[in-house]
C-alpha cells in the first residue's frame, strides 16, 4: 500500500464462518473512521494452483505517526462489540510484529485494547527486543 507518511502494515485476518463477509464489513466500518481514510483496504492470500483467485479475508491498514492506531484500536474494539460478532475471531499483526488472536466471545472487553496495542503499538516491539537483550 502506498500511502504518503504510511510507517508500517496492520494486517487483520477475520477468522469466522464468513470470513469474506465479515472481512467486507469489518473493511467498511473501519473506511469510516475519518483518521483510517484511504488506508484501509482487503487482501487475502495469493490462490492456490487451479483456484481463479484470491480469498479476501483480511484487512490491510497502512499505518502512521499520527493517531491512526489508536483510531484503528478504538474502532476495532467498538466492531468487535457488536452483539452479532460474537462468534468472530481476529488476528492482529503489525509489520513484523507479534500477533494476537482475539475471541469476541471469550476475551474480556477491557482486555481487548490491551491485546491491540501489544500487536499494533511499535513500543512493544523495540522493548521486547530491548529486554530479549539484557
Amino acid at each position: 500500500m502506498d500511502i504518503g507518511g504510511a510507517v508500517a502494515t496492520a494486517e487483520i485476518s477475520v477468522l469466522s464462518e464468513a470470513p469474506v463477509a465479515d472481512a467486507e464489513s469489518l473493511t467498511g466500518w473501519l473506511r469510516g473512521e475519518s483518521e483510517l481514510v484511504g488506508r484501509v483496504r482487503r487482501t487475502g492470500l495469493p490462490p492456490s494452483p487451479g483456484e481463479l483467485g484470491s480469498v479476501l479475508d483480511t484487512v490491510t491498514v497502512a499505518l502512521s505517526t499520527g493517531g491512526t492506531i489508536t483510531a484503528l484500536i478504538a474502532s476495532l474494539r467498538i466492531w468487535l462489540a457488536h452483539p452479532r460478532r460474537s462468534d468472530i475471531r481476529l488476528k492482529v499483526r503489525r509489520d513484523g510484529g507479534p500477533s494476537v488472536e482475539i475471541d469476541a466471545k471469550r476475551v474480556k472487553r477491557a482486555d481487548v485494547e490491551k491485546m491491540l496495542r501489544l500487536a499494533l503499538e511499535e513500543d512493544h516491539e523495540q522493548h521486547q527486543e530491548s529486554d530479549a537483550g539484557e
